[in-house]
């Protein structure tokens, strides 16, 4: 099942890679719907990317969920998955995220994985952004390979940045720092 289960795994990044659009700030996208759960996603979903940098030439992609509970009330909390390489959206639909794979249902000759909702997902109690961090981690990318250098501090600058750019483009309701 090993190999299987990486070759199924790569698929289904590349499916989402593939149908995640290239998003910039000035333009979010609500995600409504994903291949493999049936009907409207009963929580919110944005996605997109945040530039920073000197001139923005690193540009970082997060997933947004608005805690289900209160999200005026609740906690803003920012997910960086262990890596370094290894995208968000893993702690997305692996770990605590509101989707989970549907392991029961799952057939592995099936071209697209199914998901269900997650009962013990953080989403229930907080907002989560999931980021793509550090730059070419997951979607994340930079402009010009001068973006791509990374350490923990220039790293911990642009996480920095993305949360302040964040706060003043859109999700103010949710974060206040």
């Amino acid at each position: 099942m090993g190999n299987t289960f990486s070759q199924k795994l790569f698929t289904i990044f590349y499916l989402l890679h593939i149908l995640t659009p290239i998003l910039h700030a000035a333009s979010p996208n609500i995600v409504k719907s994903v291949p493999g759960f049936p009907g409207i996603l009963p929580f919110y979903l944005e996605t997109g990317y945040i530039g920073v940098g000197d001139n923005e030439e690193v540009q970082l992609f997060y997933y947004f969920i608005k805690s289900e509970r209160n999200y005026e009330r609740d906690p803003l909390m920012v997910w960086l998955t262990e890596g370094p390489g290894c995208s968000a959206l893993s702690g997305l639909v692996l770990e605590i995220g509101p989707l989970i794979f549907n392991i029961s249902a799952c057939h592995w000759h099936s071209e697209v994985p199914t998901y269900q909702l997650n009962p013990s997902s953080w989403t229930k109690i907080a907002n989560i952004i999931f980021l793509d961090s550090p730059v070419g981690t997951g979607f994340s990318y930079a402009t010009n390979p001068e973006g791509y250098y990374s350490d923990d501090i220039t790293s911990s600058r642009h996480i920095y940045k993305f949360v302040r750019k964040l706060q003043t483009n859109r999700i103010k309701e949710c974060i206040s720092l």
